[in-house]
C-alpha cells in the first residue's frame, strides 16, 4: 500500500461467482450474460444498503461500506433474490455467489480500492459455501444483535498471506425473520425534516386561516389536541417512570483523535444522569451502538424502550469547546429544549452539570429528599488528568497489552492528581481483569485490584464506580460478604448504572443468592437492552442455581455463539449437560475448555472457584466436572506474568 496515499478505515466486501470457468464452457454468451446481470442486481442492492461498488469485474465484484451491519443485509438481501432468479433458469447455467465481509485500512484511488483489507476479504469469501455469507471476527463484533442473523463460529483460519489466524463466522438469516430494510441516510433523514416542516408550515397557515374565521367549527378541535398533546407529553406522569438515551455526542474537531474527549462528555452526563432514581437511564454499551451512524429518534426510542432522547455534538479547538445539545420527545419527536454551551475546557465539568439538570427539570422527574442535594460527580480539577484518564478508558478491552496501556495512563492521571478517584477505580479495574480472564494468578493482582480500588473510595465515598471496582477486588480476594456489600453501594449511588446491577447480580450468584443475583441482572438487561454476553452467562447461572437446567442450558448457549473463548460458561454447560445425562455434550464441552486452556483441571478450577464458601454448590459443580471428563489436575503454572 502506497504510504502516501491516505487510507481509511472501511467495512469491505469482496464476492465472486462460484465455478465460473465451468459456466462459461457450458455457454460462453450466456454465463456472461447472466453473470454481469448477477453483479449489477448485486450493485444495485449494496447502493441501497449505502453501499459502494469500487470494482465490477469478470466474476468478481468489491465495494465498500461504513457499517457491517449495512454489508450483511446487502448480503443476504441479495443471496435471497439471487436464488429467486436462479429458481427460474431450466438449464445449469446459474451463477451461484459467495461473499466474503472484512474491517480493515485501504486506500482508494480513482475508483480502485486497495489494501489489506480488500485481500482478507477475499480470502474470507472462500471460506463460505456457494450461496453463502463469511465475515471477520472484527466485523462481525460491530454488528447489533438485536438484527436477526444467526452465526456460525468457524474458529481461526489460518489465511494466505495472513501471519496471524483470522476469526471467521458464516452468516445466515434467522428462520422466519424479514431482511432488516435500508436505515436512511442522514440526507435522507434532514430531507424528511424539511418536508415535515414545510408541513408544519401549511398546517400553521391554514390554522391562521382559521383563527380569522374560515372553517373554524371543522378546524377548531385539531388545533386544540395538537397544543394539549404537546405540552402534557413532556410532563412525567407519576404512574409511568421517565426514560432517556444520550445518544454518544458527535465529534466535529477537526482531529478524528478527539473521538475519547466527545465519549468522555457522553458517558459522564450518562453517570450524572443516573443517579436518580426515578429516572431510567440506558448505559453507555448500548447507546454506543449508535456511535456513527445516522438514526432516527423515533426508531432508537423503540428499540431502547425509551421516551425521550438527549443527543449533541462536541467541537474541541485548544482550550475552547463548544457543545450543542438537544432533547428529544422520541414518541412525537418534538424537540423539548437545545442549547449550545461555548466555553473554556476548564469549565467541562460546570457545563455538564448544566446539561443534567435542564434535563432532570424538562423531564420532571421526581427526586427524592437525598438526590435534592446531590451535587454533579467532579472527577478531578486537573484538565490534564482528565485527559490521560479518558485516553486510558479508551484502552480498557480486551487483551493484557491494552490493560497496561491504560494503566500507564492512569498511573500518569494520579500522578498529577493523587485524589483522582476514578482513576485509581480504574486502575483496580486493570489488575482484576488480569487475574478473572484467567491471565495471572500472581498473588500481586489481587493485592493490586484491592489496593487501588480502597484509594479510590478513600478519594470520594461518592463515587459508584469507586465501590463497585472496590467490589471486584474484595471478589477476587474471596471476601464475598465485602464484596457484596461494596456492590449493593454501587447500586445505591447509581441507581441506574446497569453494570453495578450486574455485578451485584454476580456476586450473589456465587455467593448462594440466585434469586435476589437475578433480579439483578434483570434490571440491568433493561438498563442495556444490547447487553455484553456475560449477561447472558450470570442469568443462566442463576437458573442453573435455581434448578432451572433447561432455561440455563439455553441461555449459556447463546453465550457461547457469541464468545466461544468464555471458559466459565462452557464449565457450566458441561455441568448441565452431566446433570441431565447428555454425556456426549458435556464432554464436548470439557474437551472445548482443555483445548482452549490446557492447564484447566479440577485442581486449578478449585484454586480460582468462586463457589468455594458454599460447600453445596461446589460438589454440585464439581461432581458435574468429573462426570464430564475434567482431569484431576493440579493447580497449575502462572499462564502469564504481571
Amino acid at each position: 500500500m502506497d504510504k502516501n496515499q491516505p487510507r481509511k478505515l472501511a467495512v469491505i466486501l469482496h464476492a465472486d461467482v462460484v465455478g465460473s470457468t465451468l459456466l462459461v464452457h457450458q455457454n460462453e454468451t450466456l454465463a456472461h450474460e447472466r453473470i454481469q446481470a448477477t453483479f449489477h442486481k448485486f450493485s444495485e442492492i449494496i447502493n441501497s444498503y449505502h453501499g459502494i461498488t469500487h470494482e465490477l469485474r469478470g466474476d468478481a465484484l468489491v465495494a465498500e461500506f461504513p457499517r457491517a451491519s449495512d454489508a450483511l443485509a446487502a448480503s443476504l438481501s441479495f443471496q435471497v433474490t439471487n436464488d429467486a432468479s436462479n429458481a427460474t433458469f431450466d438449464d445449469d447455467v446459474k451463477p451461484r455467489v459467495r461473499v466474503g465481509i472484512s474491517l480493515g485500512e485501504v486506500v482508494i484511488a480513482d475508483n480502485t480500492i486497495t489494501g489489506a483489507g480488500v485481500v482478507l476479504a477475499q480470502r474470507l469469501e472462500q471460506l463460505a459455501e456457494p450461496g453463502g455469507v463469511c465475515i471477520q471476527g472484527a466485523a462481525y463484533e460491530t454488528v447489533p444483535q438485536r438484527l436477526p442473523f444467526v452465526y456460525e463460529n468457524l474458529g481461526d483460519q489460518q489465511v494466505k498471506g495472513f501471519e496471524e489466524p483470522v476469526r471467521a463466522y458464516t452468516v445466515n438469516l434467522k428462520p422466519g425473520e424479514p431482511i432488516p430494510s435500508p436505515e436512511p441516510t442522514r440526507q435522507k433523514i434532514k430531507v424528511n425534516r424539511q418536508v415535515a416542516m414545510k408541513f408544519r408550515q401549511i398546517v400553521g397557515a391554514m390554522v391562521i386561516l382559521a383563527a380569522i374565521g374560515i372553517a373554524v367549527v371543522l378546524w377548531q378541535p385539531w388545533t386544540t389536541i395538537m397544543d394539549s398533546s404537546s405540552t402534557q407529553q413532556t410532563a412525567s406522569s407519576p404512574e409511568k417512570q421517565p426514560s432517556i438515551a444520550v445518544l454518544p455526542f458527535q465529534t466535529l474537531s477537526d482531529e478524528a483523535t478527539q473521538d475519547y474527549f466527545s465519549d468522555g462528555v457522553t458517558n459522564d452526563i450518562i453517570t450524572d444522569l443516573s443517579k436518580f432514581s426515578n429516572l431510567l437511564v440506558i448505559a453507555s454499551n448500548s447507546v454506543f451502538t449508535y456511535k456513527g451512524k445516522p438514526v432516527i429518534v423515533k426508531d432508537v426510542g423503540r428499540e431502547l424502550g425509551v421516551r425521550y432522547v438527549l443527543e449533541g455534538s462536541v467541537q474541541k479547538s485548544g482550550n475552547r469547546v463548544r457543545i450543542n445539545a438537544q432533547l428529544i420527545d422520541a414518541e412525537t419527536d418534538h424537540h423539548l429544549w437545545a442549547d449550545r454551551y461555548d466555553f473554556e475546557i476548564d469549565d467541562i465539568f460546570k457545563i455538564q452539570d448544566e446539561i443534567t439538570s435542564t434535563v432532570v427539570t424538562s423531564l420532571q422527574v421526581v427526586l427524592t429528599e437525598n438526590e435534592k442535594n446531590l451535587e454533579a460527580i467532579h472527577l478531578t480539577d486537573s484538565l490534564e488528568a482528565y485527559d490521560l484518564y479518558l485516553r486510558g478508558k479508551t484502552y480498557l478491552k480486551g487483551t493484557r497489552k491494552a490493560h497496561l496501556e491504560a494503566r500507564k495512563l492512569f498511573d500518569k492521571a494520579i500522578k498529577l492528581d493523587p485524589g483522582f478517584s476514578a482513576a485509581h477505580a480504574e486502575k483496580s479495574f486493570t489488575f482484576f481483569s488480569s487475574f478473572i480472564m484467567p491471565m495471572s494468578r500472581d498473588p500481586r493482582v489481587v493485592k493490586g485490584a484491592l489496593e487501588a480500588a480502597l484509594k479510590a473510595v478513600e478519594a470520594d465515598d461518592m463515587l459508584p464506580l469507586a465501590h463497585a471496582r472496590l467490589a471486584w477486588a474484595y471478589f477476587s480476594n474471596r471476601e464475598h460478604a465485602k464484596a457484596i456489600a461494596s456492590a449493593r453501594r454501587a447500586v445505591a449511588l447509581g441507581p441506574n448504572d446497569a453494570e453495578a446491577h450486574a455485578q451485584l447480580g454476580n456476586i450473589l450468584n456465587w455467593s448462594g443468592k440466585p434469586n435476589e443475583g437475578k433480579l439483578n441482572i434483570e434490571r440491568a438487561m433493561r438498563l442495556n437492552p444490547y447487553y455484553p454476553y456475560y449477561y447472558l452467562f450470570y442469568l443462566g447461572q442463576s437458573h442453573y442455581l435455581l434448578n432451572e437446567n433447561e432455561k440455563a442450558i439455553e441461555l449459556m448457549n447463546r453465550v457461547v455463539t457469541r464468545a466461544p473463548y468464555f471458559l466459565p460458561v462452557r464449565r457450566h454447560l458441561a455441568v448441565l449437560y452431566a446433570e441431565k445425562g447428555m454425556m456426549q455434550e458435556a464432554k464436548d464441552q470439557t474437551r472445548e475448555v482443555l483445548r482452549i486452556f490446557p492447564g484447566a483441571s479440577i485442581e486449578d478450577e478449585r484454586a480460582r472457584c468462586f463457589y468455594r464458601w458454599e460447600p453445596d454448590l461446589m460438589n454440585r459443580f464439581f461432581s458435574g466436572l468429573r462426570k464430564s471428563g475434567m482431569p484431576e489436575g493440579r493447580a497449575g503454572e502462572e499462564p502469564m506474568s504481571m
